[in-house]
């Protein structure tokens, strides 16, 4: 199956400033930026450093005259600091929550939100494992600490990542994680870590190890296998590739969005405005998300 991306309309490129301006406008703010010039703070959720890091580059090189400076850290700590005024925009995996939104409302700025892209998780376990390939209900039961086969040692990057909060939320339905779940701080370390221990199963996001031109994703794929999963009402075990993100065979699947509260059209806003755009949507092609504001078309293929 191939698919192709074509460029996001001029109806939608519209839609998209009009919104921020009619609702991100207070005209007793003072301006400190514009929409392509001035500095900025960002706070992100660390399993997107890679992508973001990209994105940023992309965007400078566009506004010289623009500075993103983002901060990496866990997704809780993310929204804590778009509710305290300590960044005006977060990119994170999920939309504000009304009472989120309620409470943003009462500072007189309107949020702004939007979902640019379909992310996944990617499972990973030593190279010597040879379980590398699993069904939703293996799944569960390692989530759980109920896999009866064999014992698990679970991996994630933070306990307050959007990993865990994933797990505990799409998988466990609200139930606790293993008692010996261990936290290994950062992405590269639970790497690190699967890559040292056979009985070990670790947790990440898929950008971290989907660019096949970044050397640091090589390195990474080169140290670990990546789970094949196959979905409940699927046929095919399959990795979290982006055309199997994007049709939902891949069962580990969550959206990447951008939370804004800008009192003005500011930097922040034009920021906003590059990652829907064609060439930011082009680099989350890049590091094989699936782009939601880009125009999709599948294609079946004989290979011979």
């Amino acid at each position: 199956m191939f698919f192709t991306f074509s460029k996001m309309n001029a109806v939608y490129l519209a839609a998209i400033t009009l919104l921020f301006a009619a609702c991100g406008t207070n005209p007793n703010a003072k301006k400190l930026d514009t929409a392509t010039e001035g500095t900025i703070r960002i706070s992100v959720d660390e399993t997107y450093k890679p992508l973001i890091d990209s994105e940023i580059k992309v965007f400078e090189s566009l506004y010289p005259k623009a500075h993103i400076i983002p901060s990496y850290k866990p997704e809780a700590e993310c929204f804590k600091d778009l509710l305290n005024d300590s960044a005006r925009m977060i990119i994170v995996t999920r939309d504000l929550n009304q009472e989120e939104r309620d409470y943003i409302k009462k500072s007189t700025v309107t949020p702004n939100s939007l979902l640019l892209a379909w992310d996944a998780l990617a499972l990973i376990v030593n190279k010597a494992n040879p379980d590398s390939i699993l069904t939703m209900d293996q799944v569960r039961g390692i989530m759980a600490g109920i896999d009866t086969q064999r014992k698990w040692q679970l991996v994630f990057d933070n306990a307050n990542s959007s990993t865990v909060r994933y797990i505990m939320d799409s998988i466990n339905k609200g139930k606790p994680l293993p008692a010996n779940t261990m936290a290994a701080k950062t992405n590269p370390e639970v790497v690190d870590y699967v890559s040292k221990n056979k009985d070990a199963i670790g947790v990440i996001g898929v950008s971290w190890i989907s660019d096949p031109n970044d050397s640091l994703s090589i390195a990474f794929t080169e140290k670990v296998s990546v789970v094949r999963l196959r979905a409940d009402y699927g046929s095919d075990f399959v990795k979290p590739y982006q055309a199997y993100i994007g049709i939902g065979s891949y069962p580990l699947k969550r959206g990447f969005y951008f939370c804004l509260k800008e009192p003005y059209h500011g930097l922040g806003t034009g920021f906003a405005t590059f990652l829907g755009s064609y060439e930011g949507q082009l680099v989350v092609k890049q590091f094989r998300l699936f782009p939601a504001r880009l125009n999709v078309v599948f294609r079946e293929a004989n290979l011979k």
